[in-house]
């Protein structure tokens, strides 16, 4: 890890010690950090640049985190790797164009992605992929 790297500690209750011990060696070696707890004043918080502290009230289940906690974290978490592609300038209007073509499923997308974004052929898409390899690279070189 380096200076340019963001660290996010993650704990329902804000005192786990492992967590806790993470962002205070990032501190240490001016690393910025943040945090997701779901109690106020914690110490993972006090230990956090940019703390954020999620209040969902107890759990159902006593001693099940998983359930309010759990999913109310996973929630944050999603917006903030949305957010973070967004401002990395990875998406094209709404739709991801820096992903590993590692599977069928992602290769078809990149043609739908492909065909909507310029108005193409399948067969042209396909073209497209095969030669650039990723979907930023056709879209930038792309001529009708």
């Amino acid at each position: 890890m380096n200076k340019n790297d963001l660290v996010i500690g993650i704990s329902a209750s804000g005192s786990t010690p492992y967590v806790i011990g993470g962002l205070e060696m990032c501190k240490k070696n001016k690393i910025t950090t943040g945090c997701i707890t779901c109690n106020q004043k914690t110490k993972i918080a006090e230990n956090s640049d940019f703390p954020i502290e999620v209040i969902v009230g107890p759990e159902y289940v006593t001693g099940s985190s998983r359930m309010k906690a759990g999913t109310a974290q996973k929630m944050i978490l999603n917006m903030i790797s949305t957010t973070v592609m967004i401002k990395l300038g990875r998406i094209h209007d709404n739709k991801m164009i820096d992903m590993k073509l590692s599977n069928n499923k992602l290769y078809e997308r990149a043609l739908r992605i492909l065909k909507t974004i310029l108005d193409i052929e399948t067969e042209t898409a396909k073209k497209l992929i095969e030669e650039h390899k990723n979907i930023r690279t056709a879209i930038e070189n792309f001529k009708k």
